[in-house]
């Protein structure tokens, strides 16, 4: 399962940085194409990019001097190369992503993709649970704020984890659109 959680997450919208580089001043620049900033690619070393090649997205780890580790082959990066970097989630989101059930995990994902929103589009996460890793039974609130540029989600995961555990998530629109799910398992 571990696999398949792996694979929606990595499939996600929005899950990359896209942008182009260029070898300024004896320095690498990376310009996002969606903000226009621009950042010195040595940011963004040992980190995992993806480099444009005929049409294909070369996967690999940014190494120093515009090298790239693609599977054991050294690329090196040219003026004008488009990449996408991969983005990290919120920290919180993260943890919270790692400690519901498979269930719930994919319910949750799903349900915010058809709503239009990514993981990547979370801008806050409050973790509850993080707090209660000592205690048998648990239960209380996490809230989370997702942005996809086009509208807001915010979402309140209810979860009672005692004899019964339950997971519950109540999703809610900036247009008041509303959908809750909910998981239980014994």
């Amino acid at each position: 399962m571990k696999q398949q959680r792996l694979k929606l997450i990595e499939y996600q919208t929005r899950a990359f940085t896209m942008g182009t580089v260029e070898y300024i001043n004896d320095q690498w620049i990376f310009f996002d194409d969606e903000t226009e900033e621009a950042s010195l690619l040595e940011e963004y070393i040992h980190q995992e990019i993806e480099v444009l090649s005929l049409n294909n997205w070369r996967k690999g780890i940014l190494l120093d001097e515009g090298m790239v580790n693609a599977s054991g082959s050294i690329l090196t990066l040219k003026n004008q190369d488009t990449i996408r970097i991969r983005k990290h989630l919120v920290f919180a989101l993260e943890r919270l992503l790692e400690e519901i059930s498979d269930d719930s995990f994919y319910q949750f994902i799903t349900t915010l993709n058809t709503m239009k929103f990514s993981i990547y589009d979370c801008i806050y996460c409050y973790n509850q649970l993080t707090f209660l890793k000592d205690v048998k039974r648990k239960s209380g609130v996490n809230m989370m704020i997702f942005d996809n540029q086009e509208g807001l989600c915010s979402i309140n995961h209810h979860f009672y984890y005692n004899e019964k555990v339950t997971d519950r998530f109540e999703f809610t629109l900036n247009t008041g659109k509303r959908m809750i799910i909910e998981k239980l398992s014994s």
